[in-house]
């Protein structure tokens, strides 16, 4: 049998590099960062232990280590978000959904670099705020929505770019809780108007953050601790355009899991992008958005010491939520708000299964056209047959009789 060759990964960079620049970065690494080093290295690889499998078929056998499931881990992300996605199925409601995007301004993301769980969360709380807001305002919507915001502190190139992206259903329940107000078909919500209500709930925030002494100042903003010099850096914040993108209404809920799929796990950078590393450094695959559509797929390299810090300064604090839900789907409610959506919108659906506001699909059909897994957790890659687990090791432990071939799982 021919072992395919591996593809490079986060983990090789970090196994390769990682001793050397731990030891030259001492005391500049938090506890947090070097957890999710160690749990990357040691991932799919005999230091977490595994089991052997066994194809029932053709007699074959394998060994598949176990996984660290750090959330930062590119390797992890796949079975985390499958799971996670299976529990948001049953939240669907058979109407548009719509993507928004909120993020900081240069300076503010700068000052997140050791102010993460302060900024972060008020992050999350403007942009909440603003979208429940406007859409309560009857001028607007004039209903109760429900979003789900989702933490990206990351550019392409894994610059820190702190935004969360808004997933919201086209309408929301009226003020009174007796119907379902649809939003006009393709538009939900004014930008310019959510831009400017972002930007003051943020600032009001980030002020009264500021008087109550959770802000840190280091380096360069160490001259911030300073009342006088906070107001004047913050006085030019109220004035620039605030950047909140309003995209295209997803196709359907399929697209909106298809979606969630791809941005609730992410992580800094996916291994797939990774092309070649030595060392000149690591080089990767980003998108430039601010070129011409045509040449946005670029490549870039880094030495490897830069490359790792960029990794590790999207590592969130210890018991962080970057996945957060508000109004209509807020834990709290989240069942009774839907049950009550549904009626509503099945009361409102014709026979013929569309609404008279264009909705998708029935209530019923939204849960039933997903498709459930049917694929056993195993596969065996010479038949095709389900594989069974017949032997377990321990952490830093081989089985007794080593497979042919050694995989990860």
């Amino acid at each position: 049998r021919v072992v395919p060759k591996q593809a490079l990964e986060v983990a090789d960079i970090f196994r390769a590099r990682g001793p050397a620049w731990r030891e030259a970065n001492a005391g500049h690494i938090s506890l947090g960062q070097l957890k999710v080093m160690s749990a990357i290295e040691a991932c799919r690889s005999a230091a977490l232990g595994g089991h052997v499998l066994h194809c029932q078929s053709c007699d074959y056998r394998q060994i598949a280590y176990n996984s660290c499931r750090n959330r930062h881990c590119p390797k992890c992300q796949g079975s985390a978000a499958h799971r996670w996605l299976e529990a948001r199925q049953a939240d669907l409601l058979p109407v548009e959904y719509y993507h928004l995007v909120f993020t900081l301004p240069a300076p503010i993301s700068d000052l997140a670099y050791h102010n993460k769980s302060v900024i972060y969360t008020l992050l999350f709380q403007a942009a909440a705020e603003t979208l429940q807001t406007i859409a309560a305002d009857p001028k607007h919507l004039g209903a109760r929505v429900g979003l789900t915001l989702v933490l990206h502190t990351w550019g392409s190139a894994m610059t820190h770019h702190p935004h969360v992206h808004g997933i919201v259903p086209g309408g929301g329940l009226s003020l009174d809780g007796e119907q379902w107000i649809h939003c006009r078909p393709g538009f939900f919500l004014s930008v310019r108007v959510l831009s400017r209500l972002f930007r003051r709930l943020f600032l009001e925030r980030l002020n009264h953050a500021y008087r109550s002494g959770d802000l840190k100042f280091f380096g360069e903003h160490r001259t911030l601790a300073n009342t006088r010099d906070f107001d004047h850096w913050i006085k030019p914040l109220r004035k620039i355009e605030w950047v909140v993108y309003a995209k295209r209404p997803f196709a359907g809920p399929e697209a909106v899991l298809a979606y969630l799929a791809r941005y609730t796990h992410r992580v800094a950078i996916a291994n797939s992008r990774l092309l070649k590393f030595n060392d000149q450094g690591v080089t990767f695959k980003w998108k430039d958005y601010r070129s011409n559509q045509r040449f946005r797929h670029k490549t870039m390299t880094l030495e490897t010491d830069e490359f790792i810090r960029r990794f590790l300064i999207h590592v969130l604090p210890s018991g962080f939520h970057r996945i957060r839900h508000y109004g209509l789907l807020a834990n709290s409610g989240r069942r009774d708000n839907l049950k009550r959506a549904r009626e509503l919108l099945i009361d409102k659906t014709d026979d013929e299964g569309v609404n008279e506001n264009g909705a998708i699909d029935s209530a019923e059909s939204t849960l039933t056209d997903i498709p459930e897994p049917s694929q056993p957790t195993y596969i065996c890659p010479d038949c095709g047959s389900p594989m069974v687990i017949i032997e377990c090791f321990e952490r830093a432990q081989q089985p007794r009789a080593p497979p042919v071939r050694v995989i990860a799982s």
